[in-house]
């Protein structure tokens, strides 16, 4: 790996061999990110040091706050710091709703000068959203070894109940103590894993992405996400009896991912159609008002589901019976695609995508274009699956974490999982193994072979 991970004697991440020429603008990732033990202790001197002034509003919930959040506040108050606390109450799962992101909002006032969350995904993202739309710096304090968006620069929330991306800004300043980690429930350790295992697929489809539609591709943030995923899959015993190491190691591999996102500023080393499914998952399972699976856990989930398309795409060349022309005389009208897109998502949540993603809406000339790149380049494209390790290496770290690996394990219906297989690469224009077999009419043939992607009657 050419990018090397150290610390300095605080317990501050440093990077080297951060260097590039892909041609994609690279932002260097100097935000302070400290992982180690003990940092809880240190909380009030790292912040004071790294944030300015003297006012901060801290949001926490039922949780995070006796976890760690009592204690960062106690320190801030101790060094005469004003601190007003946002703690968000919820008789069930804790959201990044509007309700959520307008606590937070009317917690500050005109003086605050900073904001801390204290938590995982939700309030991480809750956090920044507020940080970002009032100009105001934050600091994380994490809790847990979840997710990989601690260090990202975009904030995933809900609105009414749909799935929405907004762009927002990292931390400045990540405090990861490995004794608080250490704690957290394996259910989040395990979501934590199921996160990583995801970057397998996204960097799969960012390469097929760049060999047809030319797309700019960075190989050092994908080098770096493999790497680190790799680390995590060959020491998933150490993860599992939660020792120092083991947490340390995770810890790493989802900041190091996060990190690419401040690299290139998007997300697309990191998230393609493995995400786009569970967020479609989401916003099914809170329509009919359950609440929605543990994001880890179900990228996990979705990875696992998906992986056989991939693998049987490499080990048989189907693209060369495709006939562009019988093809493209079964295309669908643009009014067809835009109904099929809200009685998936929904009528509002799809309106937003069909106008967030119209370059999905291909001319027959790109979408024989895309066919003929295709058909073309089937040999490169075989070889970038064949990068992927062996189908039973994901399906023995789901089975040692206990992890879910059928989608009733996360009580995903079986309409749910058909309409999501077919619908959630439609979720963003981010071009996937899933797009490919749609443009080629050969989805339906992939997904055949699945036990769990039966067509829905009606």
């Amino acid at each position: 790996m050419s990018v090397t991970l150290s610390y300095d004697d605080n317990q501050r991440l440093l990077l080297d061999g951060i260097a590039c020429d892909c041609g994609l603008t690279h932002q260097l990732p100097d935000r302070p990110i400290h992982v180690g033990r003990g940092l809880l202790a240190r909380a009030g001197e790292l912040i004071s040091r790294y944030l300015p002034g003297t006012q901060a509003v801290l949001v926490a919930d039922d949780k995070t706050w006796p976890l760690a959040g009592r204690e960062v506040c106690e320190q801030l108050r101790q060094r005469g710091f004003k601190v007003d606390v946002c703690l968000i109450r919820r008789d069930g799962e804790m959201l990044p709703d509007e309700t959520a992101c307008g606590e937070v909002l009317l917690t500050m006032t005109d003086t605050t000068d900073f904001l801390i969350s204290v938590g995982s995904g939700s309030l991480t993202d809750t956090t920044r959203i507020a940080a970002m739309r009032t100009g105001k710096p934050f600091a994380a304090v994490a809790t847990a070894p979840s997710m990989d968006g601690y260090t990202s620069v975009v904030a995933p929330l809900l609105l009414r109940g749909s799935k929405i991306h907004r762009q927002a800004h990292s931390p400045d300043l990540i405090l990861c103590d490995l004794d608080i980690l250490r704690q957290a429930p394996m259910e989040m350790i395990a979501g934590g894993v199921g996160d990583v295992l995801g970057k397998y697929i996204a960097i799969t489809d960012w390469r097929i992405g760049q060999e047809i539609n030319d797309e700019a591709f960075c190989p050092l943030c994908a080098e770096m996400v493999i790497a680190a995923v790799d680390r995590v899959t060959e020491h998933i015993d150490a993860i599992i009896s939660r020792s120092e190491a083991g947490i340390r190691l995770l810890t790493e591999a989802l900041l190091l991912a996060g990190l690419t996102i401040m690299i290139i500023g998007h997300t697309r080393a990191v998230a393609s159609v493995e995400h786009n499914i569970v967020h479609l998952w989401d916003m099914m399972q809170l329509a009919r008002g359950r609440r929605q699976p543990p994001h880890g856990l179900a990228v996990g989930l979705s990875t696992l589901m998906i992986w056989p398309v991939y693998t049987l795409f490499a080990a048989d060349n189907q693209l060369s019976f495709v006939d562009p022309d019988a093809v493209l005389a079964q295309r669908i009208s643009h009014e067809q695609r835009a109904w099929q897109i809200m009685a998936a998502y929904g009528e509002e949540a799809g309106r937003m995508i069909i106008a967030e993603n119209p370059d999905d809406f291909l001319t027959p000339d790109e979408q024989r274009r895309r066919i003929d790149r295709a058909r073309e380049r089937w040999p490169r494209l075989r070889d970038i699956i064949a990068d992927l390790p062996p189908y039973e290496t994901i399906i023995n770290v789901q089975k040692k974490l206990q992890a879910p690996r059928l989608p009733q394990d996360l009580q995903i219906e079986p309409d749910q999982v058909s309409v999501s297989l077919r619908m959630g690469k439609d979720y963003r224009s981010r071009y996937s193994l899933f797009k490919l077999l749609d443009d080629c009419g050969l989805l339906e043939t992939f997904l055949a072979t699945l036990p769990w992607a039966k067509p829905t009657v009606g």
